[in-house]
């Protein structure tokens, strides 16, 4: 997911976005840890899609 189409989501998209970030990474930790899986690729871009949704709810608040 890009910035320009992060910040072209309304406040609940971008809350709901958020919360199944966190839900996705909170998963996929839990299964790397347990041998589950090797998705040291999907850990990345979420982490990085994550801290995308971060930055854009930071530029709103700022910019109020």
């Amino acid at each position: 997911m890009t910035a320009e189409e992060i910040r072209n989501l309304d406040e609940a998209e971008l809350d709901l976005k958020e919360r199944e970030a966190r839900e996705q990474l909170f998963r996929l930790r839990f299964q790397m840890t347990m041998g589950q899986t090797d998705g040291v690729k999907k850990y990345r871009v979420l982490r990085k899609d994550l801290a995308r949704l971060l930055s854009v709810r930071r530029e709103r608040v700022g910019a109020k």
